[in-house]
C-alpha cells in the first residue's frame, strides 16, 4: 500500500519537474525581435524603401536568429520522399509545403542553404534534412533517362515555368558542387561526381549557340545566369566542363549590359533591369577580378604607372595578346559599371513587389562580388541583409507576392543571401583563373 502511495506521488512530481524543465528551455530560447513589414510581406527589397539604412538591422544576434527560424521552417517543410517543392505555375496560389510535389530545382536551393548554414550529412542539427534532400536529387538524376532533356519528370512547377525548362539541372549542379567543395563525410563521392556530370551535360546541351538556356521561362535569362555559375561552380571542383560553352554563356550574360551608354538588354528578362544586370555581373566577375590582379601586380613591378587604368590597352602593355586584352578590359568595364546599376534603387525595385526571381538577382550579385574579390560586397551584405531580416514572416519563412511565390524557395534563397560569408572561400575559389 506505501509503494502505490509513493507512486502515485512521484508521478505529479516528475510531471511538475518536466513542465519546469520544458519552460525554462523556452524562455531560453531567444527571440526575434524585429517585426516584419506591415501590408505587402515582400514589398520590393529595394524599391518602396531603399535599403541604404537598413543596415542597423543587419547584426550578428539577428542574423543568427533569423537564420536559426528559417532553417527551422524547412526542416519542418520537407516531404516525405526527403524533396521540397515549389508547387505548379497553376496552383501558385498554395503555400503549404506539404500540399505539392518535391522537385529537384526548390531541393536543390534548400540542399544549398543548409549548407551553407554549416549543416553536415551526418551529424549535428538538420544533418537528416540535408541527407535526405541530397538522396532525393541524386535518385532523381539517376531515375531518368539518357534521351531525355531534363533530370526530373515533374514538369510544370513555378521554378521552371518562371525560369526555364531547364533550371533543375542548373541548380541540381550547383548544389552538387557545394557538396563536393565540403568533402562532407558520410558523401558517397563517386555517386555526386556521377550525378554532376549529367547535370552538366544537360546544361552544356541545352545552351544554344548564343549562350542562352533553350526552354527558357518568364524570366529565362536568370536560367542562363545561373547555369553560368552552375558551370563555373563544377569547374572549380574538378568536373570537366566545355571551355567554349562557358565561353558562350559569359558572352550572351556579359552582351546584356552595354557600359558605353548603360543600356540592358531585357528581352529575355520579362523586361526586367534586374534580372539581366544581375547576371551581367555575375559572367564578368571572374575576367575581371583577373585584370584587376595583373594591373596590380604589375604597378607594384614597376611596369606600367602607379595612375594607369585597366583597360585593353594597359593589358596589352603588360603581356596580354591583343583578343584576350580586348576580352579581359571589358569585362573590367562591364563588371565595375554593371555592378553600380544593378544596386540602385530604381533598379533593385525590380518587378515592384518580390518574388524569387528577385531574391536570386540580390544573391547573383552578392556572389559576383565575392567572386570578384570586391571590397565593396560588405556594403552590399549589410544593406541587403538588413532588408531581409525585417520581411521575415513570424514563422520563420520567406515568401514573394508574384510569379516564384513558394515560401520554401523564397526561405531557402533568403537564408543564402545572409549566410553567404560562409561560403567566401569557395566563391572565390571559383574566381580563380586556372
Amino acid at each position: 500500500m506505501m509503494k502505490t502511495k509513493l507512486k502515485l506521488l512521484f508521478v505529479p512530481i516528475m510531471a511538475l519537474i518536466g513542465f519546469v524543465l520544458y519552460g525554462t528551455l523556452i524562455a531560453s530560447k531567444p527571440k526575434r525581435t524585429l517585426q516584419p513589414e506591415k501590408g505587402c510581406v515582400f514589398m520590393t527589397v529595394m524599391g518602396e524603401q531603399p535599403s541604404d539604412g537598413f543596415n542597423r538591422y543587419k547584426s550578428n544576434q539577428n542574423t543568427q536568429l533569423a537564420v536559426r527560424d528559417g532553417l527551422q521552417w524547412l526542416s519542418q517543410a520537407q516531404l516525405p520522399n526527403g524533396g521540397y517543392g515549389a508547387g505548379s505555375h497553376s496552383a501558385q496560389y498554395v503555400r503549404d509545403p506539404h500540399a505539392v510535389k518535391a522537385d529537384p530545382a526548390t531541393t536543390a536551393m534548400v540542399g544549398m542553404a543548409l549548407l551553407r548554414s554549416g549543416v553536415e550529412l551526418e551529424k549535428g542539427a538538420n544533418s537528416e534534412s540535408l541527407r535526405n534532400a541530397l538522396n532525393y536529387i541524386l535518385e532523381t538524376i539517376e531515375s531518368i533517362g539518357d534521351d531525355s532533356p531534363y533530370i526530373t519528370r515533374v514538369r510544370n512547377t513555378q521554378i521552371q515555368t518562371k525560369l526555364g525548362e531547364n533550371i533543375d539541372a542548373v541548380l541540381a549542379a550547383q548544389f552538387l558542387s557545394n557538396i563536393l567543395d565540403r568533402n562532407l563525410t558520410g558523401m558517397d563521392k563517386k555517386r555526386v561526381v556521377r550525378c554532376l556530370d549529367v547535370c552538366i551535360a544537360r546544361i552544356q546541351d541545352g545552351t544554344d549557340g548564343n549562350g542562352r538556356q533553350k526552354g527558357a521561362g518568364w524570366a529565362g535569362v536568370l536560367q542562363s545566369g545561373m547555369a553560368n555559375s552552375a558551370l563555373e561552380s563544377a569547374q572549380a571542383v574538378g568536373a570537366t566542363v566545355d571551355k567554349e560553352v562557358l565561353e558562350r554563356s559569359k558572352k550572351y550574360q556579359k552582351d546584356n549590359y552595354n557600359d558605353e551608354d548603360g543600356t540592358v538588354k531585357t528581352d529575355d528578362g520579362a523586361g526586367i533591369v534586374l534580372y539581366s544586370i544581375s547576371g551581367s555581373v555575375r559572367a564578368s566577375a571572374k575576367e575581371a577580378r583577373k585584370a584587376k590582379a595583373d594591373i596590380k601586380r604589375a604597378k607594384a613591378e614597376g611596369k606600367i604607372a602607379a595612375d594607369a587604368e585597366i583597360n585593353a590597352e594597359t593589358l596589352e602593355e603588360i603581356g596580354y595578346v591583343s583578343g584576350e586584352a580586348q576580352k579581359y578590359g571589358t569585362a573590367y568595364k562591364v563588371y565595375e559599371s554593371a555592378k553600380v546599376v544593378a544596386q540602385k534603387d530604381e533598379v533593385l525595385d525590380g518587378f515592384g513587389n518580390n518574388g524569387g526571381e528577385e531574391f536570386l538577382s540580390y544573391l547573383q550579385t552578392g556572389e559576383s562580388m565575392l567572386v570578384n574579390k570586391d571590397e565593396d560586397w560588405k556594403k552590399w551584405y549589410d544593406d541587403i541583409g538588413g532588408r531581409i531580416l525585417k520581411i521575415q514572416n513570424e514563422d520563420g519563412s520567406w515568401n514573394g507576392h508574384h510569379c516564384i511565390t513558394s515560401p520554401v524557395f523564397c526561405t531557402a534563397t533568403s537564408l543564402l543571401l545572409l549566410t553567404v560569408e560562409e561560403d567566401i572561400d569557395f566563391l572565390q575559389r571559383i574566381g580563380e583563373e586556372k
